[in-house]
């Protein structure tokens, strides 16, 4: 996590009393924050301590660390109370632009390890119930002692451009008018690099070259770690074969005349954004 503003807790550790508090209550992986209408939403705010807002009877707080000094503890939320305080949970990809980027950042890995509690209760070796780590953000089986950590899935957000001023975009059902680049999970035994050439070729059947890595995204729906790529199609001409399980359609577009895009916190936008401003700063 590139921010500034937030020192991790790691390993797991106590927040101390009486410090500065932002509360992270999670309804079914949506976060209830403070603020209303057009006002940005905030973090909860309290002091370590005190009541935990709308906590679950069984809620075990995880201190995530400290962001501008004040600790940041996410636990569940009883639905019920947040409902009788006329507070709602909202979706992370819905506070999109609306919470702070660093405070989003730290909100993905709120959630992103919540859901991990969640699916790590029990062992995926023997069945038997799991167990905190002592000094790791892991749970090991109170059987057999298998450990397992956070679950990360490597995936690339593959850019296709045919070297000039075009460049590939996909569409799936559901998606409204919005296009965006192509993108899939890295497979055992496989690099980035050969993902982006062989998810290409499966999803709209053409080869790339030039692959070159832009940059990466923690993506916590629910778990994915976002690898950027750019490449240029060595045949753009060449019919687009469609994987039809994947997509429903894809098509070149101009850099001047694009589609509706994904939304600009998303890795995919920006791989977007730097290939449109260096085409049009290399074409003047």
């Amino acid at each position: 996590m590139n921010n500034d503003r937030f020192t991790r807790a790691y390993p797991p550790q106590e927040a101390k009393a009486g410090a500065d508090a932002r509360y992270l209550p999670f309804v079914q992986g949506n976060l209830v924050v403070g603020g209303s209408g057009n006002e940005t939403a905030r973090f909860l705010s309290g002091k370590i301590g005190d009541t935990l807002p709308f906590a679950a009877p069984d809620a075990a707080p995880m201190y995530l660390g400290d962001l501008d000094g004040a600790a940041c503890l996410a636990y569940r939320a009883d639905e019920t109370a947040v409902a009788e305080a006329d507070k709602h949970a909202v979706s992370l990809r819905s506070l999109y632009e609306v919470l702070p980027i660093d405070e989003y950042a730290v909100a993905g890995l709120a959630v992103h390890l919540m859901n991990w509690q969640e699916i790590s209760a029990f062992c995926g070796k023997c069945g038997n119930v799991t167990g905190e780590t002592p000094m790791a953000w892991a749970k090991t089986c109170t059987v057999c002692g298998y450990c397992v950590y956070p679950v990360v899935s490597p995936a690339v957000l593959i850019l296709v451009h045919d070297g000039g001023r075009k460049i590939l975009l996909s569409h799936k059902p559901g998606w409204g008018n919005r296009y965006s680049i192509l993108a899939g999970f890295v497979e055992p035994g496989e690099t980035p690099e050969e993902c982006v050439a062989r998810e290409t070729g499966e999803e709209v059947g053409l080869k790339v070259t030039d692959i070159e890595y832009h940059g990466s995204q923690p993506w916590p729906y629910p778990h994915q770690l976002m690898l950027g790529y750019t490449s240029r199609a060595t045949e753009p001409s060449k019919e687009i074969t469609l994987d039809e399980l994947e997509l429903d359609n894809a098509a070149w577009f101009d850099v001047d005349d694009l589609p509706e895009l994904p939304g600009k916190l998303s890795l995919s936008r920006q791989l977007i954004d730097a290939w449109v401003a260096r085409v049009r700063r290399e074409n003047g």
